[in-house]
């Protein structure tokens, strides 16, 4: 499986937000769920991400890759401050995972689709709050 070394240090230079190396891994005119964003679009899409979610960590519970796709399921345990996915979070604990499948072209990730299970931080915040 030749993608997942690349995959794997691509989720790598997220964790470590060394935002000046994701050219290496992304293509310049790369498009997120069908909108193309081109990879400074896609860098402040991160740099939102990093501000709004400061404890932000991309864990990779399952992975699949195949010719030129890659399919993950990440793993996310934070705290988002204020909003997120327009839900008042405000600091609390949420556990939530996010599907999505990327399209490789010369070696880069030129296409990405994303589902967030928002019900799971629905229920996170349900939740009773620890004392």
């Amino acid at each position: 499986m030749p993608l997942v070394r690349p995959y794997r240090d691509y989720i790598a230079c997220l964790n470590s937000r060394d935002l000046s190396r994701l050219g290496e891994f992304v293509a310049g005119d790369v498009a997120y769920n069908g909108e193309p964003v081109g990879l400074d679009g896609y860098r402040r899409m991160l740099e939102r991400d990093y501000r709004a979610i400061p404890d932000l960590r991309f864990e990779v519970q399952l992975l699949v890759a195949d010719g030129s796709t890659v399919a993950a399921r990440l793993a996310f345990d934070c705290h988002p401050a204020g909003r997120f996915l327009g839900l008042g979070v405000n600091g609390r604990r949420v556990r939530f995972y996010e599907n999505v499948m990327y399209g490789y072209a010369d070696g880069k990730i030129a296409r990405v689709w994303s589902v967030i299970d928002k019900e799971a931080v629905e229920r996170c915040l349900s939740e009773p709050s620890p004392r």
